[in-house]
């Protein structure tokens, strides 16, 4: 009987404490700051859910994260954005073309027959190179004209030292002394000539032959010589060009053309995307009769890559001191629409976030943006449809 009152008193007070605790966890849940029931509730979530809201949390809507590397594999390009207006930005189209030191013309300095060619069309040579050998009569010439200016300047550097002598003792008159010093000095300057034109002729030591020197390094990109062909002087035979120097000539109209002044700002848009930053060198005084344009010439910022001499491409020119009213000017293909909103993308640390815009007037393949960017800011201008794929793709898996 007293084994049966114990566990009835165990019992009571095991039912007392949990009616205790069950009204405990009332309270808690009902507490006025709520603190308690966020508590109570991280307490009995799971680990996983909680790692999960964790990650949710840090991900940034809108950001699309991407490395350096793979932004170099989608073939991504940006570009820093500056304050500008369709009206402000002149589009022209532009040929590239080479500088005047950036070409030369190799022509063959006496008349002769090719015996020898070193080059052929495309390959790399260096400035002073030999490229073709021509044998020519005038060599010959050219060689014996030299060594008789090297006898006569002898004979009066002789004639001078004697008279000298005689002079010293009083022998001589002084006008004896200068006719000599006359005559020296004539045929030295003769035998520097005829050095001189050795040297330009490239005239082998034998007399025979004349080479033909490359005066710029480059590449060859035209050939007119054939083997054992019969040239006369003043015949072009190579022709040599510099692909890491090139300038960029752009036909703007005549109106535009008096707007834009030496120093102002370029940027030229490749042909495969992206864009090469340039600044306006210089422009023609007058227009073209044909075209009735304007020649402006640009010179590129740094090593241009991908430009090749004879390439068509497009230049925007922004002239210094024009209206902007703080917008900016975009490719259209910079702006994508997504879930309704024109947005672009903007470069982050991690990558490129999403940013919404208003756009305004549309014109030549060229957008304004009202607001929402700001100039400085760094832009994706080509492959943001793949930029516009990819957040797709971010939202969905996060």
């Amino acid at each position: 009987m007293e084994i049966t009152r114990d566990r009835k008193k165990m019992l009571t007070l095991g039912g007392a404490a949990l009616a205790a605790v069950l009204v405990g966890g009332v309270l808690l849940t009902h507490s006025p700051d709520g603190s308690d029931e966020k508590a109570a509730v991280s307490a009995e979530a799971p680990e996983g859910e909680e790692a999960a809201e964790k990650g949710g949390e840090q991900h940034a809507e809108g950001l699309v994260e991407m490395t350096p590397e793979r932004i170099q594999t989608a073939g991504i390009r940006t570009e820093k954005v500056t304050e500008g207006t369709l009206g402000a930005e002149i589009l022209a189209q532009a040929t590239v073309t080479a500088p005047p030191e950036g070409r030369s013309s190799l022509a063959a300095r006496a008349d002769g027959a090719v015996t020898r060619i070193f080059k052929r069309l495309g390959d790399n040579v260096a400035a002073g190179e030999t490229i073709a050998i021509l044998e020519s009569r005038e060599a010959a010439g050219i060689v014996a004209e030299r060594s008789s200016a090297q006898a006569r300047a002898q004979a009066a550097r002789s004639a001078l030292a004697r008279e000298q002598r005689l002079f010293n003792a009083k022998i001589t008159a002084r006008q004896d002394l200068e006719a000599a010093q006359s005559a020296n000095a004539q045929a030295q300057a003769e035998l520097r000539r005829t050095q001189a034109a050795v040297a330009a002729a490239g005239v082998s030591g034998d007399g025979r032959s004349i080479a033909v020197r490359s005066l710029i390094s480059g590449r060859i990109t035209k050939v007119d010589a054939e083997l054992g062909a019969f040239v006369s002087a003043g015949t072009e035979l190579f022709e040599v060009a510099n692909p890491r120097s090139v300038q960029i000539e752009a036909a703007v109209p005549a109106p535009d053309a008096q707007r834009i002044r030496p120093g102002d700002p370029g940027v030229i848009e490749l042909p495969g995307g992206g864009t090469l930053d340039a600044v306006v060198r210089s422009s023609t005084p007058a227009v073209n009769v044909e075209s009735r344009a304007a020649t402006i010439v640009l010179s590129p910022i740094g090593t241009p890559a991908g430009l090749v001499q004879g390439q068509s491409l497009r230049a925007r020119i922004s002239p210094r001191g024009a209206a902007t009213n703080g917008r900016i000017v975009l490719p259209e293909e910079a702006v994508q629409s997504v879930e309704g909103r024109d947005v672009v993308f903007v470069r982050v640390a991690k990558g490129f976030q999403a940013t919404p815009v208003t756009v305004g007037s549309r014109s030549g393949g060229r957008v304004e943006i009202l607001s929402g960017l700001r100039a400085g800011s760094e832009v994706v201008t080509t492959g943001a449809f793949v930029m516009k794929s990819e957040l797709g793709a971010s939202e969905a898996e996060h």
